[in-house]
This record gives C-alpha cells, sequence and structure tokens, in this order.
C-alpha cells in the first residue's frame, strides 16, 4: 500500500507522488501519515517535513514555511506557504 502525498505551494504543484510515510510539523507536533490515515486538518508550522519513500528508507527532509496539511480519503495535501528548494 502507497500514501498519495501532494505538496502544493501559491506558485506551484511540487510534488505528486506515492509514498510509505509522511511526518509534518504540524502547530500541535508533529505527526506521521500512513496509507489509510482517517480525515484529518491540520495548520503547519515552519520546519521540515520527512519523506519516507518506502518502509524503512531513509528519510528526505523538505522545508517548509506555514500553511496547512489535509488528509483524506485521496491522502495526505499540503498546502505550504513557501517550500524551500
Amino acid at each position: 500500500m502507497a500514501l498519495h502525498f501532494e505538496l502544493v505551494t501559491p506558485e506551484r504543484l511540487v510534488r505528486s507522488e506515492d509514498v510509505y510515510m509522511v511526518v509534518v510539523p504540524g502547530n500541535e507536533g508533529e505527526f506521521g501519515v500512513l496509507e489509510g490515515h482517517a480525515p484529518f486538518m491540520s495548520t503547519i508550522r515552519d520546519g521540515a517535513m520527512r519523506v519516507y519513500r518506502t518502509d524503512g528508507a531513509a528519510p528526505e527532509e523538505v522545508a517548509v514555511r506555514g500553511g496547512f496539511a489535509e488528509v483524506s480519503e485521496k491522502g495526505l495535501t499540503v498546502l505550504a506557504e513557501h517550500v524551500e528548494d
């Protein structure tokens, strides 16, 4: 199983891919999202998201600034104000 993950800024779609897990820096603390996660919405704080492409893989860090994260039956969508390239 895979989690569909999209990372979007006001300017562009940064990523759209299937991954194993994403750990998001929420304003109330970090949270991890796997396939099948219950619907959820959170604001995000400035920090690094960790993207795990496969189970047991080393994470890839993606720096984000502000925004929202939404988990739905379609997967995880992160709407970030800014993403560090």
